[in-house]
């Protein structure tokens, strides 16, 4: 009986080791290829999420905040040459213009370029400028956002603003182009309010009614 031995010269006992060792192993290898390919399947997954969020998040800058650079002073010192800002594109089909507002328009004497200036007068209201002080329906308007380095202390007016136009000027007032020297500009050419503050990074944040960009680093 000595010699009922397998094939190889292994007994039973070991030929039944061998075998179990064998199922082990290829169940290890099993059990490895599903976590491979789970894994795999996850990165495609997040990369997907990944590429549908920055698509959702470009067409919301498209559609509702459009990136600017400042060209010139004539906004100083609020916003500076070569600054960068956000302009909320959607605002004003919720909200009035208001007086205050930094807008940005197209250029009435060339539509191929944006301008961005402040509301200083109202549809239907009447403006006029004395010794660089100015009167709104007769009354002078306070103006913190004007240092007085950048006072023009020219006159101008009075003129009535059209019903559907605004009168806008920058507050940089001895160097800037604005409806004092190409009128009111008319609501339909007036597509964003100054939001954001973005560059460089010692004048982030928002941009205010009142002349400051409020939570500036210093």
């Amino acid at each position: 009986m000595s010699g009922m031995r397998g094939l190889n010269g292994a007994s039973d006992s070991q030929l039944q080791f061998s075998g179990k060792r064998c199922r082990s192993s290829t169940l290890g290898i099993e059990s490895w290829i599903p976590s491979k390919l789970s894994f795999r399947y996850e990165g495609r997954v997040w990369t997907r999420d990944l590429l549908i969020a920055i698509g959702i998040a470009l067409v919301i800058m498209d559609f509702l905040y459009q990136p600017l650079k400042i060209e010139g002073n004539s906004m100083a010192p609020l916003l500076s040459h070569q600054e960068r800002i956000f302009v909320n594109k959607f605002v004003y089909h919720f909200e009035r213009i208001r007086r205050g507002d930094v807008v940005v328009f197209w250029y009435p004497l060339d539509r191929t370029k944006s301008f961005i200036k402040r509301i200083v007068a109202l549809p239907n209201e009447t403006v006029e400028i004395r010794h660089g002080m100015v009167y709104v329906n007769g009354d002078s308007l306070p103006e913190p956002y004007v240092p007085s380095e950048y006072e023009d202390q020219s006159d101008f007016g009075p003129m009535r603003v059209p019903s559907d136009s605004y009168f806008v000027m920058g507050d940089h007032r001895s160097s800037s182009n604005d409806s004092r020297i190409f009128g009111p500009v008319a609501s339909r050419f007036i597509y964003g309010r100054a939001s954001l503050a973005y560059r460089p990074m010692d004048h982030f944040g928002s941009v205010s009614a009142t002349g400051t960009t409020e939570a500036k680093m210093k």
